[in-house]
């Protein structure tokens, strides 16, 4: 059982995907939706989003694209996570019924139950996802590229 959102899986995978490939030119979203087989507009609310919030940076021009605003050991799964939910919103759902039940039981314990599973999250830096995809055949070939530059 996966309890990312979509929207939150797919965040955290492209934050990973650019920190592998925004060297030496930014990833443009065209190729990242290229690679994960999506239309680029389904990628772009989402990139915006992460630049808002400081984990990309966006960069202009006919070579653009996004690249990591920080350094990748700095920026954690959980960043990524919480950026993505607060931008989705659950406004297609309408508000949540008025019930006893839920504001004194039931929501404060899922409360907690989704602090934990985002605390866990923050243990994971993009670091960590991007050696453990540089070890595997998914970007075997390519040389380990720099983390960040100023």
């Amino acid at each position: 059982m996966n309890l990312l959102s979509r929207r939150s899986l797919l965040a955290i995978a492209a934050v990973v995907d650019i920190a592998l490939h925004a060297r030496p030119s930014p990833v443009a979203a065209k190729m990242l939706a290229a690679r994960h087989d999506l239309p680029p507009r389904h990628l772009e609310t989402l990139l915006q989003a992460l630049v808002r919030v400081g984990i990309l940076k966006g960069v202009r021009g006919p070579r653009g694209g996004y690249e990591l605003a920080r350094e990748r050991r700095r920026i954690t799964a959980g960043d990524i996570a919480r950026a993505a939910m607060q931008e989705a919103g659950d406004d297609v759902l309408g508000p949540l019924p008025k019930s006893a039940l839920i504001d004194a039981v039931i929501g404060p314990q899922v409360g907690r139950a989704g602090e934990a599973f985002l605390a866990v999250l923050d243990g994971v830096t993009v670091e960590d996802l991007c050696r453990e995809a540089e070890g595997s055949a998914l970007v075997r070939g390519q040389e380990p590229l720099a983390d960040f530059t100023i």
